[in-house]
C-alpha cells in the first residue's frame, strides 16, 4: 500500500475501532432498558442522552462533509435530545443502528481515493476532510468515556 492508502485505512479504522479505549459497541452494550434514561447523581447526562448526542453530532459532521445542502444546527438545543429517557423502546436500537450506518458512510468517504483528505470540505472555510474525521473520532472517544461512567454508576447491566 502507498502512504495515502495507509492513511485512509488507519482513519477508517479509527472511526470504527479503538486501540486505546473501549469501543462504541462495547460501551453501549448491556445497559438495561430501564437504566438508559437514568442520570447518575451529580452527572448531567443519561446513557440515552449521550448516545443520542453521539448520533446527532456524528450525522452533523458527516453532513458537513457531503456536497448536499448543509444546514447548521443550533447549539446546544439541536445536538441533544429533549429529555433523559428514550422516547420509546425502539429509539435506543434505532439510534445505535443510525450510528453504525453513518459511521459506515463516513468510512466510505474516507476510503474514497477521489477525495483529497487535505481539501476543504464543501461547507467549510478552513475545515478539511482530515480535520473532520479527527474531530469525529475525538468527539466519540470523549463521550464514550462518559457513557462508561454512566454505565458503571447506574448499574442495571443486562
Amino acid at each position: 500500500m502507498n502512504d495515502d492508502q495507509v492513511l485512509r485505512a488507519q482513519l477508517s479504522r479509527l472511526l470504527e475501532k479503538s486501540d486505546a479505549h473501549t469501543g462504541f459497541d462495547e460501551a453501549v452494550s448491556g445497559i438495561e432498558p430501564a437504566m438508559r434514561g437514568v442520570r447518575p447523581e451529580r452527572l448531567t447526562h443519561s446513557a440515552w442522552e449521550l448516545v443520542e448526542h453521539i448520533r446527532i453530532a456524528q450525522r452533523d459532521i458527516l453532513d458537513f462533509c457531503l456536497p448536499a445542502e448543509y444546514v447548521e444546527r443550533a447549539w446546544p438545543d439541536e445536538y441533544w435530545p429533549e429529555g433523559p429517557e428514550p422516547p420509546s423502546a425502539e429509539a435506543w436500537e434505532e439510534a445505535i443502528a443510525a450510528i453504525h450506518a453513518d459511521r459506515s458512510e463516513f468510512q466510505r468517504l474516507v476510503e474514497d481515493p477521489e477525495i483529497d483528505l487535505t481539501a476543504v470540505v464543501p461547507h467549510g472555510t478552513t475545515q478539511t476532510y482530515l480535520r473532520e474525521v479527527l474531530v469525529e473520532a475525538d468527539h466519540m472517544a470523549f463521550h464514550l468515556g462518559q457513557v462508561l461512567t454512566v454505565k458503571r454508576l447506574v448499574g442495571g447491566l443486562a
